[in-house]
């Protein structure tokens, strides 16, 4: 075991992989020589050659193109969009081409990309670096969509993303790739080394696409969370003294519902808190899924915690940031209901 961040998480499972799969190829703006601007590629053109990791130019469209024909021809690409506010220019080869292919071909073709992008605010990014769109991929078929909240998790998703043969778009929270967040900005900076879940394994390990985490028992209110807003959720729990059951859902689709009923039943209260702006936000699904299957057992309306249904202000980030405040004004509010 080893101390490592998420983005040496990252990268440890990327020369895993390379190392094992002589298949796996990656590309992306910067990602080779520069080592990628959050440093998770750093020194992989060195070891593996600019064959294997490919300096690409500004154009998301053709490096998404591209990985899916290297995909159609046996290889296993891990393009990089340098934010996943600039993923939209390959939205088209990723919803038309990618999550179709082996529908299309009954099964006879597919293309294993693992597509991997930061994501999310809290990095004074403004409104063109902070995007949180993983709710708008969860609703294409065909894709498989995944966040980590911690560098074990990080490292041992990506694995089983790069050896799936299924498309993966694989989000990074990228406030949290230094360490853990509790959504108070004034606070000091924290690092993942005296965090449990910055012990990660050297070699080669996976953790399951489509399989939530229990991060915390409890039995009077359950707190479903994905990517930066586990940390928070975990923060705003213990402020508030209320015994909360904190899910980490990790895999957005495949949604692994059976846990969430399994935990929304025991305790009759559920707040979802994302960072995504909340109208259309992914919570909505999450929502409808428990009220269908735990109607009875609900004692008080599902809550959702979320961003602003606006663009992400730069003057305003902490405002629209849904922190540990917010979130336990909601968990104060629905312990109220009777």
């Amino acid at each position: 075991m080893s101390q490592m961040n998420m983005i040496e998480a990252i990268r440890s499972a990327l020369d895993v992989m390379m190392d094992k799969d002589p298949t796996v190829v990656m590309m992306g703006e910067d990602i080779g020589h520069f080592g990628g601007v959050f440093r998770c590629t750093d020194g992989l053109q060195r070891k593996y050659g600019d064959h294997r990791v490919i300096d690409a130019p500004i154009a998301e469209g053709g490096i998404i193109g591209a990985a899916i024909g290297m995909g159609l021809n046996g290889l296993r690409p891990v393009p990089e969009i340098q934010f996943a506010d600039y993923i939209y220019p390959g939205f088209d080869q990723i919803v038309s081409e990618l999550a179709r292919i082996r529908y299309r071909s009954c099964g006879e073709f597919f293309s294993p990309v693992t597509i991997r992008t930061p994501c999310g605010g809290g990095i004074r990014g403004g409104q063109t670096h902070s995007q949180s769109p993983e709710a708008i991929f969860a609703h294409v078929s065909g894709i498989l969509t995944v966040m980590p909240s911690n560098p074990y998790d990080a490292k041992g998703l990506l694995i089983s993303a790069i050896e799936s043969d299924d498309p993966v778009i694989f989000f990074e929270p990228k406030r949290i790739y230094n360490g853990p967040f509790d959504g108070d900005p004034d606070k000091p900076a924290k690092s993942w080394a005296a965090h449990p879940k910055g012990e990660v394994p050297e070699g080669h390990y996976t953790v399951p696409l489509g399989k939530a985490d229990v991060v915390q028992e409890g039995s009077e209110l359950t707190i479903i969370a994905y990517g930066t807003l586990v940390h928070v959720a975990e923060a705003a729990a213990e402020e508030t003294g209320v015994d909360c059951e904190i899910i980490d859902i990790r895999t957005i689709s495949p949604l692994d519902v059976d846990t969430l009923v399994e935990s929304v039943n025991k305790t009759g209260r559920c707040i979802i808190v994302h960072e995504a702006t909340r109208f259309g936000g992914f919570g909505g699904e999450i929502a409808a899924r428990v009220q269908k299957d735990c109607f009875y057992n609900l004692e008080a309306p599902i809550r959702r915690t979320a961003g602003w249904d606006t663009p992400y202000p730069h003057a305003f980030e902490w405002q629209y940031f849904p922190g540990k405040k917010r979130l336990v004004a909601d968990i104060r509010s629905m312990m109220e209901v009777e």
